[in-house]
């Protein structure tokens, strides 16, 4: 049995924050992370920028210079490593959580396995669990979903030089792809379910999108309800027939989600309506009693309600809950 005051499971921007928060009040976590550190933003496109500026996704105090006002994706994997460096977080990462449960006495048991297969049992005092969404892909639940060239993530274009690719969703990541696609000599189609863009799309991108659909670059297809994916087409309905479209690629741009069943199991209580855990805003604790959440994991189904720029604050909350608790002789 290793003992451990608090493990904070997940290494991403949110979790790395609330780690950095823990520290200024005397506490040492643990980090689990099942990949490495800001793996999330290394699933991103290559070519991807943020919405945010780089102040915005700053942590822990330390500034992040970027070339651009808005940082790219390398920036930032190499800002969250130079952090989690220089402040000395203690990071297991390839090591992935198994389970949480109660001990018998106080605390909780955290049931890890490594890359190796190895299998550890830690004891700690408190678990903070930040693990993000993007591990969750939304699935449309149509036949031929899961073939081998249906994808939920979108690195770069290049491998689609020539091909047909039909993109399904209408959100930041879909239109990103689409565009890099096209650039890439991608013949490209994108299906969406609603009439029009949610507005959550990043403004400045749309004008060069709507000027590729003008100009027969890209074909858009709204409202468009995809009903079965083959080895070679996407079959969908729209205005009552159901057409079908060559893809060589399929890119199912359909969002994420958090991993509900991994939080019911500690006995965490969710929200059937919106998928958000049960949780104080004040202090981040959820329904059990030294259990807490950080970043985008408490927005539930709702991925555009919490970025890094509003979650890198859970961990300041956090941090004052505990040390408040234990101030008061209160060990969980």
């Amino acid at each position: 049995m290793l003992e451990e005051d608090i493990i904070v499971i997940g290494a991403g921007p949110c979790g790395l924050s609330t780690g950095l928060a823990l520290q200024e009040n005397g506490y040492e976590p643990l980090f689990i992370e099942k990949n490495n550190v800001a793996h999330s933003i290394y699933r991103y496109p290559s070519h991807q920028t943020f919405f945010s500026s780089s102040d915005k996704l700053e942590i822990g105090g330390y500034p992040f210079p970027s070339i651009e006002r808005k940082p790219k994706r390398h920036e930032a994997l190499v800002y969250y490593r130079k952090v989690a460096e220089r402040s000395k977080l203690r990071i297991h990462s390839y090591e992935t959580v198994k389970k949480v449960s109660k001990a018998e006495t106080n605390g909780f048991y955290v049931v890890t396995s490594t890359a190796h297969d190895e299998e550890k049992t830690y004891h700690c005092k408190n678990v903070i669990v930040a693990t993000g969404y993007y591990d969750n892909p939304n699935m449309m639940g149509v036949e031929g979903e899961n073939l081998p060239h249906v994808f939920h993530y979108f690195k770069e274009a290049h491998p689609f030089f020539q091909k047909n690719v039909t993109i399904v969703g209408g959100k930041n990541s879909a239109v990103d792809a689409a565009l890099a696609l096209e650039q890439a000599g991608a013949h490209v189609t994108v299906l969406y379910r609603k009439s029009e863009f949610s507005s959550a799309v990043k403004p400045w991108i749309l004008p060069d999108f709507y000027s590729l659909v003008r100009q027969n670059k890209i074909r858009m297809v709204y409202e468009a309800h995809v009903e079965k994916i083959t080895s070679s087409a996407v079959y969908y309905r729209t205005e009552g027939k159901t057409y079908q479209q060559e893809a060589d690629f399929v890119l199912a741009m359909t969002g994420y989600h958090p991993d509900h069943a991994f939080l019911r199991k500690m006995g965490v209580q969710m929200e059937e309506d919106t998928g958000r855990p049960v949780f104080s805003e004040e202090t981040m604790e959820t329904n059990v009693e030294g259990i807490y959440i950080a970043g985008v994991i408490a927005a539930g189904n709702n991925a555009n309600e919490i970025f890094i720029e509003n979650g890198r604050f859970h961990g300041e909350r956090i941090a004052n809950a505990i040390k408040k608790r234990r101030e008061n002789g209160v060990q969980s």
